[in-house]
């Protein structure tokens, strides 16, 4: 019961710096160009579909961190979890920009970096908050 517990804490952690983070990137300008280049998603639908995102990643990273721990190999839980976050974030770009590629958008390249360039401080947030987390639940016991 305690891991899931803990498990629970990681996760809603991450998601929520992951859903502040969201917030944050789409108010840039650029993150608008994204958004009507890809889809017709207005900023509102961004940050509501950003948090159950990030409760999936942040549960997958959180999982990750819990399971393999002692496999990863660092000393330090921050950096451990940033290691799994940003795994996470090239399987995310492989799921998500690779199929956005075929769309037949022009400036294809231009864009998936642009959405390399919105999707890392998430991912990186997410990474530190978990870690940081896992530290004060498992080194203050």
């Amino acid at each position: 019961m305690a891991g899931f517990l803990n498990l629970s804490k990681l996760t809603i952690g991450g998601g929520v710096v992951f859903w502040v983070t969201t917030i944050a990137t789409s108010l840039l300008p650029i993150a608008a160009e994204y958004r009507t280049a890809f889809s017709k998603a207005n900023i509102q639908t961004v940050w509501v579909g950003s948090l159950p995102a990030g409760l999936i990643i942040g549960c997958c990273v959180s999982y990750s961190l819990l399971r393999f721990f002692d496999k990863i190999p660092t000393k330090n839980p921050i950096l451990k979890s940033v290691i799994i976050s940003l795994i996470a974030l090239v399987i995310a770009t492989i799921l998500i920009l690779v199929p956005q590629s075929f769309l037949g958008q022009r400036d294809v390249l231009h864009y998936s970096l642009i959405g390399i360039m919105l999707d890392v401080p998430r991912f990186l947030f997410l990474g530190i908050v978990v870690g940081y987390l896992y530290k004060r639940l498992y080194e203050s016991a």
